[in-house]
């Protein structure tokens, strides 16, 4: 992928958001269809149903959730030096 087709630097936490909330809100789809109906007939289709809810949530969340984690990180972890 060449720089002409990448999205521009003062985008990173979007994308970053974009890509946390759709890896976490997938898994956590699995895991929550799983053990509330089982894993049988008709699982993938109830995990992308409930996916489609999650990842807008999940977006929006990491979103508004990022900074605070950015300052409890710069709080607990010593800077290197």
């Amino acid at each position: 992928m060449n720089n002409f087709n990448k999205i521009p630097h003062q985008f990173t936490p979007y994308v970053f958001a974009f890509f946390m909330a759709g890896i976490m809100a997938f898994l956590m789809s699995m895991a929550i269809v799983a053990s509330s109906t089982g894993i049988h007939d008709g699982y993938s289709m109830r995990v992308i149903h409930s996916y489609g809810l999650a990842m807008p949530v999940a977006f929006i969340c990491v979103l508004i959730v990022r900074p605070v984690v950015v300052k409890l990180v710069a709080i607990f972890v010593r800077k290197p030096g």
